[in-house]
């Protein structure tokens, strides 16, 4: 395992009670989620890590959504398997059934994919997209589903504007609260809502590691009021104190988040680099009565003013007392001036989000 400072703070006891919803509506909806979003990436199948403290299956998983709801985590970012996300959506299902999911079914705002990664982006219609809409629905066991993000991996094929457009049929119908995107770049952005699609959001990896969005989405989202909902803000992880001082060599990448974002250290200024910006986190958080580095992270991505909230994977309950704690500070002008001095140091993004995983370059 990887080695942890010995004096790593504990667990902040956090003296927020529950986790804020966004200040405003997302874009052309009512939805205002939860400024933490649960995301269910983690209960795939992919992701158990550690036997003891594995809650990603079964009525464990289950059970854990009630802890995260009870401290205002209203929010669940999941999807069907053709995004990987295993059975996820059934085990969200499955807790909404239950006494205490009957009970905040009014809170809660389910946020899940259609993705097109088939002959599907060749024949794309709009029966094709109403039937897998209607399947999460069924899975899930709602009448209406909070979002639908639409995923889709190419962009040779352009029918992704028809299947915008169609999703925006659905919200106007009203199957859907919010029409939203996963992992695609300002360009195609820009030609859904052009065409007249009602995007509220695009969500994209954002991250210290990965400051790809602030080439040219941050500005376009700004100008349109498109918001940004990110994930990987704590890389898998890797920004938090576990890994403060932890030996290259010692680091254990045993679940699929952990590979791919020890993937992006390398491309953005290597182990050292990497070190010396859990060093300079470490200090903030000690500056604002011991904040963890994972809380000094995300609270960096929840201040761009294109962000309305942040998801955040989690493979148990274990940590939502820290989610509440990152309410309980602020960044301020000399924080920002630390973190930016490291942030200067590293290799700097070239291209667009989402364009390095297509072949491109960072």
């Amino acid at each position: 395992a990887a080695c942890a400072r010995v004096d790593a703070p504990p667990l902040a006891r956090a003296r927020t009670s529950a986790v804020p919803r966004s200040t405003s509506p997302l874009l052309g909806t009512t939805l205002r989620p939860s400024q933490v979003v649960k995301g269910c990436w983690q209960l795939s199948g992919g992701h158990g890590g550690e036997r003891a403290s594995d809650r990603t299956r079964g009525d464990d998983a289950t059970t854990d959504f009630a802890t995260f709801v009870d401290r205002g985590v209203t929010t669940f970012d999941t999807g069907p398997e053709a995004c990987g996300y295993g059975p996820s959506e059934t085990l969200v299902g499955e807790y909404l059934k239950t006494a205490h999911g009957k009970k905040h079914g009014d809170e809660i705002i389910v946020c899940t994919k259609l993705c097109c990664v088939g002959r599907e982006q060749t024949t794309m219609t709009k029966a094709w997209v109403e039937e897998n809409v209607t399947r999460p629905m069924r899975r899930i066991g709602v009448g209406k589903l909070g979002m639908v993000q639409l995923y889709w991996n190419d962009y040779d094929k352009k029918n992704y504007v028809d299947a915008a457009l169609f999703l925006t049929d659905l919200k106007r119908a009203g199957k859907i609260g919010a029409v939203s995107l996963t992992n695609f770049d300002t360009k195609r952005v820009k030609e859904m809502v052009d065409a007249g699609a009602e995007i509220s959001t695009n969500q994209i990896q954002y991250s210290l590691l990965d400051r790809r969005p602030e080439k040219v989405m941050v500005d376009y989202c700004r100008q349109t009021g498109v918001g940004l909902l990110p994930y990987g803000v704590v890389a898998g992880g890797l920004l938090s104190d576990k890994y403060l001082d932890a030996r290259a060599e010692d680091v254990v990448t045993n679940t699929s988040s952990l590979r791919k974002y020890a993937s992006v250290i390398g491309q953005v200024g290597g182990y050292e680099w990497y070190q010396s910006l859990l060093r300079t986190l470490r200090a903030v958080g000690d500056k604002h009565d011991g904040a963890s580095i994972a809380n000094v992270a995300s609270k960096w991505v929840l201040d761009s003013p294109a962000v309305p909230a942040i998801i955040v994977g989690a493979r148990n309950a274990n940590h939502v007392s820290d989610h509440l704690a990152l309410f309980d500070f602020d960044l301020d002008a000399d924080d920002r001036s630390a973190i930016a001095s490291v942030l200067a140091k590293g290799a700097q993004p070239t291209e667009d989000a989402y364009t390095w995983e297509r072949g491109g370059r960072w």
